[in-house]
């Protein structure tokens, strides 16, 4: 005859068994899901460039962001983390990103948006090599599922350049 206590952790044990089981089939169907989001961003206007005290370069731009990222969601899905980044060479470094503006997507209903803003954080170099400069804006997106591990993705739209001269 087996004990209360043997019994409750051979019980215990298989609901664990079955239950990581899940999650990992949860987490494993993600995989064949087919990702399409689309993004545009406009640069409506250069609000004003300009070169501060200290030397540094800095720009802020108004900006049309319209994105719909409903292909990112599946059951699965427990929200979204995008961002829009400017990314820009400079002689130092080959890769430049500054983070322009971020949101968290909590459903596949507010996956589709089209914003009207300027940028939320700041776009400053830290010197003078942004006059003249083109540079891509990079929609980064960071899937947090309920189980599994996150996943990150991004869509390049080239072409932006700033002014020659401060404004």
């Amino acid at each position: 005859m087996h004990s209360f206590g043997y019994r409750a952790n051979a019980l215990l044990t298989l609901a664990i068994t079955i239950l990581a089981f899940m999650c990992a089939f949860a987490s494993f169907s993600d995989n064949f899901n087919s990702l399409t989001p689309t993004a545009q961003v406009q640069v409506l206007n250069i609000n004003w460039f300009q070169k501060k005290p200290d030397g540094d370069d800095e720009v802020s731009l108004t900006l049309n962001i319209s994105a719909d990222l409903q292909s990112l969601f599946t059951w699965n899905t427990k929200q979204v983390f995008v961002f829009l980044a400017a990314e820009y060479e400079t002689p130092k470094n080959a890769l430049n990103q500054i983070s322009l503006w971020d949101g968290i997507i909590p459903t596949k209903e507010h996956a589709k948006f089209l914003i009207h803003t300027t940028n939320k954080y700041r776009f400053v170099d830290q010197g003078s090599n942004l006059r003249g400069k083109g540079f891509n804006l990079t929609l980064h997106w960071h899937v947090m599922p309920k189980t599994g591990k996150m996943s990150a993705n991004k869509l390049v739209m080239t072409g932006y350049r700033l002014p020659e001269t401060y404004r």
